[in-house]
């Protein structure tokens, strides 16, 4: 194992499942820029190839199409690298509701026997594991912000249960492992994330608003637009996810921008980032979509030594940028 709190070495392998998504990707592209070697390991259910193109060809990478739920991803993966694993990574889960509401029972096994599965492997190698989990475990918060101690609010059968659950479990188990001293830890709790490779049809608020008032439609808001969310651009949620990584904290740890705006705060910067001039179209509030969404980093800020550095309008626009390159 790892010495617990020692900076990963760098040259060996970090395996990122879920590497082809929208966070994991940009993980990738940070870890391969710190010195790592990297296994990107998807079933492309929701990640993408194109998120990864730019690196195929690299002696530092190797790709895997594969469903961590599967037991044989531990031989399959332990087969493919010729040196030392330092580091599995699990990012691996649909994550926004359209995607983990049209495929509950596969959310619910990948934070399960998924996360299962890449412990074993992280303990047969004796390498540091780092789950990124969510703030969906605050549920429909009754603390605000949410500090790590906050325990939440979840409905534990409602819709929205299959991702929420799927993830506190996976803590759970995470946690379970170190206690035992079976595997090196930590627990990323990510807030609202945004920015480039972030699908059209991608259901998040952003991807919506940012989407609708490119092409001049409506923008969709659900409720009233009262509700807050806090929104970190995915730079500076890699950059914490990393300092987690090399660090000595087991977590979990809150990684996000406690900026809060309202939903209609945020159409406002949309439109004016945008140049959009689209309406807003008021639609019925989903099941147990929560009021308030802020973290509490102070965590993050003392013990990492992190906080963002990228502020909503600079990132809606290098978002776009993207969009438009």
């Amino acid at each position: 194992m790892n010495a617990t709190g020692a900076a990963l070495p760098r040259g060996g392998w970090i395996i990122v499942a879920g590497g082809s998504g929208f966070i994991g990707s940009h993980l990738c592209d940070r870890l391969l820029a710190d010195g790592h070697r990297v296994v990107i390991v998807d079933d492309l259910s929701t990640g993408r190839d194109s998120n990864v193109a730019h690196l195929a060809g690299r002696d530092d990478v190797h790709v895997l199409t594969a469903d961590v739920c599967n037991p044989s991803v531990v031989d399959t993966i332990t087969n493919m690298v010729d040196d030392e694993i330092t580091a599995v990574m699990h990012l691996a889960s649909p994550a926004s509701p359209p995607a983990y509401l049209a495929r509950p029972l596969d959310t619910l096994a990948v934070g399960s026997t998924g996360t299962a599965n890449l412990l074993q492997l992280a303990a047969a190698h004796r390498a540091r594991f780092l789950l990124a989990s969510t703030s969906e475990v605050y549920g429909d918060p009754l603390v605000h912000p949410q500090p790590e101690s906050y325990w939440g609010n979840v409905n534990p059968v409602g819709e929205r249960s299959v991702y929420d659950e799927a993830k506190r479990f996976a803590e759970a188990l995470t946690a379970a492992h170190h206690r035992i001293g079976a595997v090196d830890t930590r627990i990323v709790r990510i807030f609202n994330t945004y920015g480039p490779r972030m699908q059209p049809d991608d259901g998040r608020v952003v991807t919506n608003l940012v989407h609708q008032a490119r092409a001049g439609e409506p923008m969709t808001v659900y409720g009233d637009g009262s509700q807050t969310r806090s929104f970190c651009y995915v730079d500076d949620l890699v950059s914490g996810m990393v300092a987690l990584l090399d660090s000595a904290v087991t977590g979990p740890v809150n990684i996000g921008n406690p900026h809060e705006f309202t939903i209609a705060e945020l159409v406002e910067v949309v439109r004016e980032v945008t140049g959009s001039s689209s309406p807003v179209e008021y639609r019925p509030l989903p099941s147990d979509d929560p009021r308030q969404r802020q973290p509490d980093i102070t965590r993050a800020r003392t013990e990492l030594g992190w906080e963002p550095h990228v502020a909503l309008r600079e990132g809606l626009a290098r978002m776009i940028a993207a969009l438009e390159s």
